[in-house]
């Protein structure tokens, strides 16, 4: 028996031995494997360094946000900035978006920036809204506040400890965005411009406004629910009476046709525009929001239309830093956020 029990511990002490063996040899592979992965789930590569209990957080909310190139741009701006910040990405459904964005309250946010389909609703759910937001009627930044000594609202980054009073407080930073974008990327100046504005929800209405106080001379709207394109017509009647504006196609030529639904997003979503009302090569330029794919269907039917094209890669940069900035009090790096951007997206 004695003899028996000898060969069996035995036999297990050489199980244990080779499953140690096998374990070191896995681990050795994994190890390996994961040097080799390249680090790509939003966060650059300059930020890569230990999130510990003292990292603060930002985030960008939509419904889908896979596509969200915003991540990157925006971790490497904080780590040029020296901040020990990250910035995530939530898809949230818009019937989850109150407490979604108290959550982050709650958890003492650096901020948010919404995306489709939040910059809406948000206008009702944000503590308070800056004039910015007011203006264009929309929210695409949230920045989390907190009282000073003197009763002041400061922004969350600035307290080094958890307040017990925070409020969220909305901005809208896409107006002056999209208009710079146009004029960097496509040499697009608005005054007395011809514009066809293709949807009506939450970026499209910003776009409205703003390219009507800048000055256009003829707005056409397009949009798949007639009653929303109608109260955006409205409201630029009331607000800039001198703009022609048009629910529809226009019957000739126009200086600009721009993309604001999501439409291009995905693989099989259709055209943003009907064809059968409005071909492209009556459009000297277009612009899609959208920049992920670089090059939508409607980009490239664009492009062979021979239109001068540019997608929204300029005007996420734009509202980004602007958004950065005002979480931070800093000047954006926006050389390093451009970077960061194109390599996300182009590769």
């Amino acid at each position: 028996m004695r003899l028996t029990a000898i060969r069996r511990e035995a036999k297990a002490a050489t199980v244990r031995a080779e499953n140690e063996k096998r374990f070191r040899a896995l681990a050795h592979i994994s190890l390996c494997t994961w040097r080799r992965v390249p680090y790509k789930h939003g966060v650059s590569e300059l930020s890569a360094r230990s999130i510990d209990a003292g990292t603060r957080y930002c985030a960008v909310y939509g419904h889908p946000v896979r596509h969200s190139a915003s991540p990157a741009m925006q971790n490497a701006g904080l780590a040029a900035l020296g901040l020990n910040w990250r910035y995530l990405g939530f898809d949230v459904h818009p019937e989850s978006l109150p407490s979604a964005i108290a959550g982050a309250q709650a958890m003492n946010f650096i901020g948010l920036n919404l995306t489709v389909p939040h910059k809406l609703l948000a206008l009702d759910i944000v503590d308070a809204l800056d004039d910015s937001a007011k203006l264009w009627g929309s929210v695409n930044t949230v920045r989390f506040e907190a009282q000073g000594e003197q009763g002041e609202w400061k922004p969350l980054g600035e307290f080094a400890n958890a307040p017990r009073k925070v409020r969220s407080r909305g901005f809208n930073t896409d107006a002056e965005a999209v208009a710079r974008a146009l004029r960097e990327d496509l040499q697009f100046e608005s005054r007395g411009k011809t514009v066809l504005l293709l949807g009506a929800g939450g970026a499209g209405r910003t776009a409205a406004l703003k390219l009507a106080s800048a000055g256009v001379a003829q707005l056409f709207l397009v949009n798949r629910t007639q009653s929303k394109a109608e109260t955006v017509a409205k409201e630029i009647g009331r607000l800039y009476p001198e703009v022609m504006l048009d629910l529809g196609y226009p019957p000739g030529k126009v200086d600009l046709a721009l993309n604001a639904t999501s439409l291009g997003l995905r693989p099989d979503d259709p055209l943003p525009f009907a064809e059968t009302h409005f071909a492209l090569h009556d459009a000297a330029a277009v612009f899609d929001m959208i920049y992920r794919p670089a090059e939508t269907p409607f980009i490239k039917l664009a492009q062979a239309a021979g239109c001068r094209t540019a997608n929204g890669l300029g005007m996420l940069l734009h509202q980004g830093a602007r958004a950065l900035e005002l979480w931070t009090g800093q000047p954006a790096p926006t050389a390093i956020m451009r970077e960061a951007l194109q390599k996300n997206v182009y590769g």
